[in-house]
C-alpha cells in the first residue's frame, strides 16, 4: 500500500498552506494498493517530536473501501464521515505548528487499511488517540508519509 501526496514528497518540509503558519489546511493525500479485503481506512498525522511527546494533529476515520483520496476541502467536503478531536482540542485537522526554534519536526501522515466498515467506538467525539487504539485492532495495512517542518 502507497500513501503520497501531491502537496509534498515523502521526507521533504511541508509547505506554508498546510501548516498554522498557513492556511492550517490538510494537505490532499492519496492512496493505492489496498488489500483486497481492506473495508474501511483512517488517515492520522502526528508529530512524535513535540516537546511532551506524541502530538495528534488528525484523525479521520470510517472512511469508505472504495475511497482513494482525501483533499484539503476534506472538511466541507462529504467525502468521508468522521474526524476525532485532535490535541488542539478540535475536531478536524491541526497542521504542523512547533514550537519556534525547536529544530526539525517529523510529520507523521499514516494509512491505516481496516478489516471493519466501521470502528467500534463508545464515544460519538472520540479522540485521534482513540480511534487509533481502535483501529489498530482491526489493522490489516500500513502506509506512512513523512513530512518536515520547523519555525
Amino acid at each position: 500500500m502507497r500513501l503520497r501526496s501531491t502537496g509534498f514528497s515523502d521526507g521533504a518540509v511541508i509547505p506554508r498552506p498546510f501548516t498554522c503558519d498557513g492556511e492550517d489546511i490538510p494537505p490532499p493525500l492519496e492512496w493505492s494498493g489496498a488489500p483486497a479485503e481492506t473495508r474501511s481506512f483512517v488517515v492520522l498525522c502526528d508529530d512524535p517530536d513535540a516537546p511532551a511527546g506524541k502530538w495528534h494533529h488528525w484523525a479521520v476515520y470510517d472512511i469508505p473501501a472504495e475511497q482513494t483520496e482525501l483533499t484539503a476541502q476534506v472538511s466541507t467536503a462529504s467525502q468521508h464521515p468522521k474526524e476525532a478531536i485532535n490535541d488542539f482540542h478540535r475536531p478536524g485537522y491541526g497542521g504542523p505548528c512547533p514550537p519556534r526554534h525547536h529544530g526539525v519536526h517529523h510529520y507523521h501522515f499514516r494509512l491505516l487499511a481496516l478489516a471493519v466498515d466501521k470502528l467500534p467506538l463508545h464515544t460519538s467525539r472520540p479522540t485521534c488517540s482513540e480511534v487509533e487504539r481502535e483501529a489498530r485492532k482491526h489493522l490489516i495495512a500500513e502506509a506512512i508519509l513523512i513530512g518536515l517542518y520547523q519555525r
